[in-house]
């Protein structure tokens, strides 16, 4: 992140906590499933073979994820260190910005979900309907939805953090794996920013 947000503490401290609640108290949580060669002179279990790794940054005051928030790996000195970093298209618009709101409806190809009953149906039609800010970054309530041909249609309630209604519908539009149709979007209050740590952004 050369020439980022990083290089700076005070552009640090500027996205390096919760886009809720403002708390800068964070975790990361990581889950690592790998395959080590090992080797048979030392016994080490080294030079992974195959390996998955998967860093989630969450808020210990609110427990919210962090998605503006991602942990990246770097070579330093000869040892590997791990850094938490802003991603870049989304820590300012959620950190400054304020949440809206949206009705929506959203129609893609019945292919695209996965389930749409028992206990998974929620995320399913979520994620079908806005990929991974469906189920990551947006808090999707779906009230129901209805088959139409080979089409889903997806009616939500769906939270998102922007700095104005234009940019608010511009994520949304981007964020839409279908056709999406907006009955409507209002700004929301934000919630108390914690008392944990300093409280203004800017």
């Amino acid at each position: 992140m050369e020439g980022s947000a990083r290089d700076s503490v005070d552009a640090l401290s500027s996205w390096l906590r919760c886009y809720r609640c403002w708390s800068q108290n964070l975790e990361v949580q990581v889950h690592y499933e790998g395959v080590l060669k090992v080797d048979a002179d030392s016994g080490d279990a080294v030079e992974p073979v195959e390996e998955v790794q998967e860093a989630v940054v969450q808020c210990v005051d609110c427990l919210h994820d962090q998605p503006h928030l991602a942990l990246a790996f770097y070579e330093e000195n000869g040892r590997r260190v791990s850094r938490v970093e802003a991603v870049e298209d989304r820590w300012e618009r959620m950190v400054v910005g304020t949440p809206w709101v949206a009705s929506c409806t959203v129609t893609v190809e019945g292919d695209q979900i996965e389930t749409c009953s028992g206990p998974e149906a929620a995320d399913s039609l979520a994620f079908g309907a806005f990929g991974e800010n469906g189920t990551r970054e947006f808090f999707t309530h779906v009230r129901f939805h209805k088959h139409e041909g080979d089409n889903i249609v997806v009616h939500m309630l769906v939270e998102l953090y922007a700095r104005s209604i234009e940019e608010a519908t511009d994520v949304l539009e981007n964020a839409a794996r279908g056709v999406l149709a907006i009955t409507s979007l209002a700004e929301e209050s934000r919630p108390p920013a914690s008392t944990s740590g300093p409280g203004d952004p800017h």
